[in-house]
């Protein structure tokens, strides 16, 4: 027992998982395109400079949040069109808009990114869910991305070979 241990007590909760890079570039990615949502402009280029100017980090740690949010835009119209397809029961304008910030950047990660295995793209998915959406969201969000993923393809559990 260590000085600071008093028997009987409870532990201390576990510390938690150290966050990796490409982790923290999808939270970036995400806020930005829940910003973005809010607050769309024509000069992407800048919103970038000034978002990224606001980061923890210098704009080079977050280049694959940039590679995130450049793709998920070019392709945003495509991504809608899979989100209503497949949100049934669900009115597309009612989807939390951090979800769907959160979709569209899984559903481009699913579609365009055949380095990173979709399973990793969902578990992350509903890790952003976790942080900062509500409890409900990850049945929403894996119900969602398990739709997209069951069509892709290419295996779900490793990347796909070019």
């Amino acid at each position: 027992m260590t000085i600071d241990e008093t028997p009987g007590a409870p532990a201390a909760p576990p510390a938690p998982a150290k966050s990796s890079r490409r982790r923290d570039c999808r939270a970036t990615a995400m806020q930005f395109l829940y910003m973005w949502d809010a607050n769309p402009s024509a000069n992407v280029p800048g919103a970038l400079l000034e978002f990224f100017s606001t980061q923890e980090h210098p704009r080079e740690y977050y280049s694959f949040a940039e590679e995130l949010i450049n793709g998920t835009l070019e392709h945003q119209a495509k991504i809608d069109e899979l989100i209503k397809t497949n949100a049934h029961n669900w009115a597309f304008n009612r989807i939390a808009r951090v979800d769907l910030a959160i979709l569209r950047l899984s559903i481009f990660e699913l579609l365009h990114r055949r380095d990173i295995p979709p399973v990793v793209t969902i578990n992350e998915a509903i890790e952003l869910g976790k942080t900062f959406s509500n409890p409900d969201s990850r049945r929403f969000l894996n119900g969602m991305l398990d739709k997209v993923k069951d069509s892709l393809d290419r295996p779900s559990r490793t990347a796909a070979e070019n």
